[in-house]
């Protein structure tokens, strides 16, 4: 039996807002146990934060732990070890979709580009992104970005290219969906303010929307998630139980509906706590 199929004899025909915590804590497991499409991978070590250099030994122990619930693993940056998360994930059989961390400072951009286009050409990767809410944090011009986006498609002509940020700006952005071979979209219902009940429903609309303004061309979502700690947002409340209700509404409907999905993340980080408050540091599972 496939993960896939395991997955969906765990999950189809379970109306999960009828479970109690006991049982959504053993659907979580058994689902986890059957294999997810995709993960967020993290591999600092508490104490770590991006910036600081990262050992194949601690990438390695990650990623045994999550090599049994994955196909596949997406990483944020090709610097300062981050380039050795392909290499091992290959080694161990799981796809990749790598990410080139590009920000304002264009000497950094270079190297990660640079990095990007290496690890494609070696065969350590699936899916390149080139960037991630770089456009969100106002970080680079869309001109500089469509550069960005255009090098790495013309050295690597074989592999979809495409670039993460927040669905709604694949419809602010026709220039930017129109060069990606694939959309690569995050959709957080959480930082909408949305109350776990309309999550999912809230969540199908930021996918439908991504759909319509992607013309046909494939859409992968590259982020969701909920926390299990913190303060609320609004309308949206941080627990252990919403975090597994959230779970797993949405990924029995990805596999209902045959979307894949990145999960964030695989493990808490507590460096995140200055840039999005306490509740950053509480999204792993």
């Amino acid at each position: 039996m496939s993960k896939r199929e395991g997955k969906i004899l765990s999950l189809t025909g379970t109306d999960i807002s009828q479970l109690n915590q006991s049982q959504m804590q053993k659907h979580f497991k058994q689902c986890l146990d059957s294999g997810i499409h995709g993960i967020g991978f993290s591999a600092f070590r508490e104490g770590q934060e991006p910036g600081d250099q990262l050992d194949i030994e601690q990438i390695q122990e990650r990623m045994a732990i999550l090599k049994p619930h994955t196909g596949w693993v997406r990483s944020f940056s090709c610097c300062l070890g981050n380039e050795l998360i392909p290499m091992v994930a290959k080694q161990m059989g799981l796809k990749t979709l790598v990410g080139a961390w590009l920000g304002d400072d264009l000497e950094k951009n270079e190297l990660e580009i640079e990095g990007l286009i290496d690890l494609a050409k070696k065969g350590y990767v699936d899916v390149c992104a080139v960037g991630n809410e770089v456009l969100y944090r106002d970080d680079l011009s869309e001109e500089q970005l469509l550069e960005y986006i255009a090098r790495v498609k013309e050295a690597v002509p074989n592999l979809p290219v495409g670039y993460v940020d927040a669905y709604y700006e694949f419809e602010d952005r026709p220039a930017v969906t129109e060069i990606c071979d694939v959309i690569l979209a995050n959709c957080y219902p959480f930082w909408e303010g949305c109350p776990i009940e309309y999550s999912l429903l809230y969540m199908k609309d930021m996918y439908n929307r991504t759909i319509k303004a992607a013309g046909g061309k494939k859409v992968i979502i590259t982020e969701t998630g909920w926390p299990n700690r913190g303060q609320s947002f609004h309308g949206a409340v941080p627990s252990e139980e919403n975090a597994i209700r959230y779970f797993l509404n949405s990924q029995q409907w990805c596999e209902s509906e045959d979307i894949e999905m990145f999960y964030f993340s695989s493990f808490d980080e507590s460096w995140k706590i200055g840039a999005e408050g306490d509740v950053g540091a509480y999204w792993g599972l």
